[in-house]
């Protein structure tokens, strides 16, 4: 493990808050292959109800859980972990580890083997990348999950629904112009990702400790957060056009959670996915693209009647 790495573990070991009913958080590494080790926060609780699996998205870390995982923590034994490329997971090159979704799927498989956890009683709370990833693994395990919540994210081949950037990034003659601008525009993504789309009286600011952890973790060795979300989309139109072609087997409980006021995917993706799956969805009003940090109460509620 680097210096850096073992700081950041430090710090944000010191920093965790002691739960009532439950143990502190856990930082710190798992290594789930020979190419991929993964940082992850865990909050164990000795009268677990059941366990929640976070699975977050761009250009996040794991610690976009850390209040919602306080909560939870209470009833509930929780984990999440930084995906490979973000963070300070590993970031192996591309040519041993591909990014995309169904890679990620095995990202997925292999933290919940490797970590023991009951999948009867796993709650998945995923979103935006992190989102396609366990509904591809539901496709080959079903019984992968208790129920898996997903939102704001493209699990079909639609354009039209995305924002702009993320359309040219889905293009192959303009994604490597995409990603060199993602790259030179960090710090204005981690400033202001979260807060586009929404009126002045529904901003809401970060952590500074979660702001630096994302501009810490944007690159380690030759790849970052932004060469990593390039190489998932490299790939992503082939695992949205499998998944789509396979919906029919999906038979994992499922629940679909949107902002209403999210402008990187429509609303009108969600709804389409909720309609051709025959799945329950969810509309947040006033709501951006990352509901779970706007409005982390609602996520907690979501997922505690999951558990009912």
């Amino acid at each position: 493990m680097s210096a850096l790495k073992k700081s950041i573990a430090a710090a944000a070991a010191a920093s965790t808050l002691a739960l009532t009913g439950a143990a502190a958080q856990e930082i710190g590494y798992v290594k789930i292959s020979s190419d991929i080790t993964l940082r992850r926060m865990v909050v164990k609780n000795p009268a677990a109800k059941g366990t929640v699996l976070f699975l977050h998205g761009f250009p996040e870390t794991m610690l976009t859980w850390r209040e919602l995982a306080q909560d939870l923590g209470r009833d509930y034994e929780v984990h999440a972990f930084d995906w490979p490329g973000y963070g300070h997971s590993s970031r192996p090159s591309a040519d041993k580890f591909g990014y995309a979704p169904r890679d990620y799927a095995q990202v997925v498989k292999s933290y919940i083997d490797k970590a023991g956890i009951d999948k009867s009683k796993l709650v998945i709370y995923a979103t935006d990348v992190g989102a396609l990833p366990p509904l591809l693994l539901a496709l080959e395990q079903p019984e992968i999950a208790k129920k898996i919540i997903v939102g704001d994210f493209a699990p079909f081949d639609r354009p039209e629904y995305m924002s702009d950037r993320l359309r040219s990034l889905k293009a192959p003659q303009t994604a490597e112009a995409t990603r060199n601008a993602i790259n030179q525009n960090r710090d204005d993504i981690v400033e202001n990702a979260f807060r586009r789309g929404l009126e002045a009286n529904e901003q809401f600011n970060l952590a500074e400790d979660f702001n630096q952890d994302m501009l810490a973790g944007w690159t380690q060795g030759s790849m970052s957060t932004g060469d990593a979300f390039y190489h998932y989309y490299l790939h992503f139109t082939r695992d949205q056009q499998y998944f789509e072609a396979n919906l029919g087997r999906l038979k994992t409980p499922l629940q679909v959670v949107w902002g209403e006021k999210d402008i990187y995917i429509d609303k009108k993706m969600g709804e389409e996915f909720a309609a051709k799956s025959g799945k329950p969805f969810t509309v947040l009003p006033r709501l951006g693209h990352y509901p779970h940090l706007q409005a982390p109460q609602q996520a907690g509620r979501e997922i505690r009647a999951a558990f009912d």
